[in-house]
């Protein structure tokens, strides 16, 4: 095998109010990378489409080559590779773009050089291209990208992350306003403490969405998709976020809430037809405010990173 082409999706994180332990992959948008073995010991990024020159193409700045070179350095290869990235989604949105790029990567380094990793084995070294992104290795992006489906990372010393049953049914509204709200921003505004009252409620709420997936029980999954620790935050970071919120729900959304660390924000669903017609409302919300913004309507994807094509 000589080339290989691998696709892995955008996610949706935190889902409310399981800050940087939960997460949900979903099957569009997503990234897609192309690796050719090369003659020489370098690792060169050859081309990079759809990120309108913001990314660097330089392989020790790039998460992309990073990952790679960690891989390589991991099972002891001086082989050389050749870099192509489509971007498919947009960058700085909350729907793991950088975790795409990431895991398209190395679940593409894998199966070039033989497969000698699971999936689940490469999640340390997607977290490292995360780090890379935006400073601090969290999993709740590349762990569903990686894996698919509905992601819990129960602990991060030591490293445990598995995937949770879910209602197979649903349908998510993801939609990106055209606003910049940078992933280290936004972790910047986070309060270090809690009260002991919020914790309790946040825990009780995280506790009884895990509880309602588990068990197809969406009321319970409705009543839990509340966050009072880092939503009020961050949604201040958003224009609109809360006549958004009030827009989905009053129309038929299990729950809303904002997709990683934002702009974008997310509807759970329980049918498609529902879910499009949020979407439609609130691409027109932002329009009469003047904000551009992309929607899309999907389902949660179970698959995770997956090879398109192989090349001998």
């Amino acid at each position: 095998m000589n080339q290989i082409k691998v696709f892995a999706p955008a996610t949706v994180a935190n889902v409310v109010c399981g800050y940087d332990i939960l997460g949900f992959a979903i099957e569009e948008p997503g990234d897609e990378i192309i690796l050719k073995k090369n003659d020489s010991d370098k690792i060169t990024i050859t081309k990079i489409e759809g990120d309108g020159g913001k990314l660097p193409k330089d392989p020790d700045k790039n998460v992309v080559s990073h990952v790679i070179r960690l891989f390589l350095e991991k099972i002891n290869s001086n082989q050389g590779i050749d870099i192509e990235l489509y971007k498919k989604m947009p960058l700085n949105s909350g729907m793991g773009s950088s975790a795409a790029s990431s895991v398209a990567a190395l679940v593409a380094i894998n199966e070039l050089m033989g497969k000698p990793y699971s999936k689940q084995e490469l999640l340390p070294l997607a977290m490292e291209g995360e780090r890379m992104a935006c400073g601090n290795a969290h999993a709740d992006n590349v762990a569903p990208a990686l894996l698919g489906g509905l992601v819990l990372v129960r602990s991060y010393e030591p490293l445990d992350a598995l995937k949770l049953p879910y209602p197979k049914g649903l349908s998510v509204v993801s939609v990106h306003p055209h606003v910049d709200v940078p992933t280290g921003e936004a972790r910047k505004i986070i309060k270090e403490r809690v009260s002991l009252k919020s914790a309790v409620q946040q825990w009780g709420n995280v506790a009884g969405l895990v509880a309602g997936f588990c068990t197809n029980d969406l009321s319970l999954v409705s009543r839990s998709m509340e966050d009072v620790i880092i939503e009020p935050v961050r949604a201040m970071l958003i224009p609109y976020f809360y006549e958004m919120k009030q827009l989905a729900l009053d129309n038929g959304a299990i729950g809303f809430g904002i997709s990683g660390s934002g702009p974008s924000v997310f509807a759970l669903c329980e049918k498609k037809e529902t879910a499009e017609d949020i979407s439609y409302k609130i691409k027109e919300l932002l329009n009469q405010k003047n904000i551009e913004s992309e929607a899309f309507v999907t389902k949660i994807n179970d698959e995770g990173a997956r090879v398109i094509k192989i090349k001998e």
